[in-house]
């Protein structure tokens, strides 16, 4: 249990980093244009470095959003055109751009549970995956933890694999989480992934119709 919890501040520590300033939902509105051609687009995919379902961010955790975003800003996350995008905004837009998403949401998710394989299970037990993303794995432990449950497989997939890479152009620089998925070959995080996405979510992809209130 010590263990997990320094691993759960250890995360907090890492995600949360810069989530301190101020945001404006309202503010941010008019700040995600860039974001729309793919976030709002239900089923878009992106193409680097393979083909997955842009993640769902309508609902996901502002601290979480903000940290992401200096991470491809500054290169720790290896995507060219999120890194673009990303190193054009202030901090002060990053603040304001991720209060708007999180406010997107769906709300609550409710059950009923969806209950993992014995296998799965323990791939989750081993990985603390709830230490830090939560019960059912949406309720992350300080709020700088993303919301896991009913993302896209396909992009966790991705997601954990980028984590596991130490390819200069495609990997993501997180010794932490590296260490918690350094021993799930690639269809145990299949799996893992398929596993997730089948949970109740308060994550969404909110067509850009939505944004112009029509």
């Amino acid at each position: 249990m010590k263990r997990l919890l320094q691993i759960s501040l250890a995360l907090a520590a890492v995600f949360g980093a810069g989530s301190a300033l101020a945001q404006n939902a309202e503010a941010g509105k008019g700040k995600v244009a860039m974001c729309q051609g793919c976030h709002s687009i239900p089923g878009y995919q992106a193409s680097f470095p393979e083909v997955y379902k842009v993640p769902k961010i309508a609902g996901q955790n502002a601290k979480y959003l903000v940290a992401a975003l200096g991470e491809y800003a500054k290169g720790d996350r290896k995507h060219p055109t999120m890194r673009g995008i990303a190193g054009s905004l202030t901090e002060a837009d990053m603040a304001d751009v991720a209060a708007f998403y999180e406010q997107l949401g769906k709300g609550a998710a409710v059950p009923p549970d969806v209950q993992p394989s014995d296998k799965v299970k323990a791939m989750i037990e081993k990985g603390a995956c709830t230490s830090c993303h939560g019960a059912n794995l949406s309720k992350p432990l300080t709020g700088a933890e993303p919301k896991l449950a009913g993302q896209h497989a396909d992009y966790l997939f991705a997601v954990m694999k980028s984590y596991q890479s130490a390819k200069p152009l495609v990997g993501r620089d997180n010794a932490i989480m590296a260490g918690q998925l350094k021993d799930f070959n690639h269809e145990d995080l299949q799996e893992l992934a398929n596993y997730i996405s089948s949970l109740p979510s308060e994550l969404a992809t909110v067509p850009e119709s939505r944004f112009h209130g029509k």
